[in-house]
């Protein structure tokens, strides 16, 4: 379901749920954006294979219906602690500075918190996302899967006090992709 951001609506986009058709145009923007080296990020480790939580793949669109933001929370735990991990947030590099990536923040926050979530975690430029509240002490506790930068992991408690007793390693948890198989490309030969 589409819906106009009232902060953004000046802007000419408008924020979406993620779509499968998404996908491919999706991936170019955060080539684009973000480059090849993304997929090496330790934040990577928690996303492969796995999908993202649940009616938390947002993605912006401009009046013409192109891809030109995205975010994503994905579901994962550290120890008994059920937390979101945000990321990677992105806008087209052509529109920097259009509100875009603020837009998608403020919305995936919102809709985290409807939806009973404790806690997001994220690794970022902590001066960009301390404006939406999220800050290093607040995941001073927990561990990422790989090299991070500690001041650059930072937290968010959506329900407050939530962060205050997580301690660990980030682990996966959310759903598995599906993984699929083209059973026209295999022929079964009889064995005589």
């Amino acid at each position: 379901m589409s819906f106009i951001d009232l902060a953004s609506s000046s802007q000419n986009f408008i924020l979406d749920a993620e779509v499968p058709a998404d996908l491919a145009p999706r991936e170019a923007l955060l080539d684009r954006a973000m480059g090849l080296e993304r997929k090496r990020k330790s934040s990577e480790k928690l996303r492969c294979g796995r999908l993202p939580s649940e009616g938390l793949a947002l993605v912006a669109r401009d009046m013409a219906g192109n891809l030109i933001g995205t975010v994503r929370l994905w579901d994962v735990t550290a120890g008994a602690k059920s937390l979101l991990l945000l990321g990677p947030l992105s806008a087209d590099p052509s529109m920097a500075g259009s509100g875009i990536g603020s837009a998608l923040m403020r919305r995936a926050i919102s809709l985290a918190a409807a939806k009973g979530h404790g806690a997001i975690v994220l690794v970022g430029d902590a001066p960009y996302y301390k404006r939406f509240g999220f800050a290093a002490e607040k995941a001073a506790g927990l561990l990422m899967p790989g090299p991070v930068e500690r001041e650059r992991f930072l937290g968010l408690e959506l329900v407050e006090g939530y962060l205050g007793d997580a301690s660990g390693l980030l682990a996966a948890a959310g759903e598995r992709e599906p993984i699929e198989h083209d059973l026209g490309t295999f022929r079964l030969e009889q064995v005589a």
